[in-house]
């Protein structure tokens, strides 16, 4: 069984979300690939789609659009995600997960296309109210400590 780590990004914000994804949800994200479009019910956000754009494998490697399939490749890079050359015409051979989510994928990097309901730092923003409500509670103490 699957379990994965989605980061969650919210362009008209430009805040992002991490959630813990397992089980029959996780079975969800297995044979898509980068630039396909999901329902958000997959990550608890109903009536969002979301858009897959990247991730990395359980060992951190990153995955890559362009390389077919889940397997992990060792590719020679001239200027890419992981390596920036210091001097020019400098190439490094490095290895890179394939574009295709499967069970070897530890993390997936989601965009939000379309919104639902609510906002998604309502849905995944822990509640504000008891907070508050604990702190005032906490300083009424202190207060009546003092007298």
């Amino acid at each position: 069984m699957a379990d994965f780590r989605v980061v969650i990004s919210d362009p008209s914000t430009g805040k992002s979300h991490q959630v813990e994804v397992s089980g029959s949800q996780a079975n969800k994200f297995i044979t898509q690939r980068i630039g396909d479009t999901i329902e958000g019910d997959a990550a608890g956000l109903g009536g969002y789609t979301l858009k897959i754009t990247g991730g990395s494998d359980k060992d951190g490697f990153s995955m890559r659009p362009d390389l077919p399939g889940p397997a992990r490749r060792k590719l020679l890079v001239s200027k890419s995600t992981g390596f920036k050359p210091k001097r020019a015409g400098l190439r490094r051979r490095k290895a890179y997960r394939g574009r295709e989510i499967s069970s070897e994928t530890g993390q997936i990097n989601l965009v939000v296309i379309e919104h639902g309901r609510k906002t998604v730092d309502e849905i995944f923003a822990p509640p504000q109210e008891e907070t508050k409500a604990e702190e005032t509670g906490e300083a009424i103490e202190e207060m009546v400590g003092e007298e």
